[in-house]
């Protein structure tokens, strides 16, 4: 039973990033906890931006927190491992191939496949690091997409902002922003919105396209059935004249005999009056 227990708790010893047994546990300000490689290795990313968050909770911190080792944390990981348990082995691991969309936040050469894209965070996420969007208040109203490795087409380049809204007057995606300067006054709807319309445009245009498409099928069946009725026609009329012109022939044969029989017996008749 105590075994079964070690096993029950045993992802609190798992680093979120490695998903592996914590190394060098390190716990930050929001009381997470890290390999020390890992989260130095996430931080060394966020440098230039001179903020680092909590990859877990997306707690920022300002300036960069000073590590310090979990030393119980790391004693009861020890304790782990010579009782011979080892944390439950993950899910199996889908890492991102060609043409996929690799997880921001996995570390090492070899990254998990994204399953979906954060447009406020800008980042993509696999199925382990997407947790913290599904079980923290604070990212309950991110909105979440299908992975996309285009995040920054969905971005206003001008305010870093979410292109939600879509200026009909210019015909492109802008963001709330764009709406109180530059596209002040134009006639705007939000993205969605147009792509509703959109989609309702098409699906007319595509109604009308079979549409005709019918009707033009049914113009060539015409036609096919006219071409066919001629050929029956004509068919018929060469069937005729033969008939006509076989009738023709024999009784032209008929009278070529009798005139023939006719001739000879005059003959004979004369031949036998001389």
């Amino acid at each position: 039973m105590a075994q079964q227990g070690v096993l029950l708790d045993q992802d609190q010893f798992c680093c979120s990033v490695c998903l592996d047994l914590l190394k060098e546990p390190v716990t930050i300000h929001c009381g997470n906890s890290y390999c020390r490689s890992c989260i130095e290795g996430c931080w060394d990313q966020d440098v230039l931006k001179g903020v680092y968050s909590c990859p877990q909770c997306r707690e920022t911190f300002t300036p960069r927190p000073t590590l310090r080792k979990n030393n119980m944390l790391a004693e009861l990981v020890e304790k782990l491992k010579k009782t011979g348990l080892q944390a439950a082995p993950p899910p199996a691991l889908c890492y991102a191939g060609p043409g996929d969309v690799a997880c921001d936040f996995c570390t090492g050469t070899r990254k998990q496949k994204a399953l979906m894209s954060c447009l406020v965070c800008l980042a993509s996420y696999c199925e382990t690091h997407l947790q913290p969007h599904y079980e923290c208040p604070a990212f309950k109203k991110h909105k979440l997409v299908k992975a996309t490795a285009q995040l920054q087409e969905k971005i206003c380049s001008h305010h870093d902002k979410l292109l939600e809204v879509y200026c009909r007057t210019d015909q492109q995606c802008i963001c709330m922003l764009c709406t109180m300067d530059e596209h002040k006054g134009h006639e705007t709807v939000s993205a969605a919105a147009e792509r509703t319309e959109k989609q309702r445009q098409l699906g007319m245009s595509m109604q009308k396209v079979q549409q005709r498409f019918q009707e033009r099928e049914k113009e060539l069946k015409e036609l096919q059935q006219a071409v066919e009725s001629l050929k029956c026609s004509a068919q018929a009329a060469v069937e005729d004249s033969d008939k006509i012109f076989t009738e023709l022939i024999s009784s032209i044969e008929r009278r070529r005999s009798e005139v023939k029989e006719l001739i000879r017996a005059q003959e004979k008749a004369q031949v036998s009056q001389a």
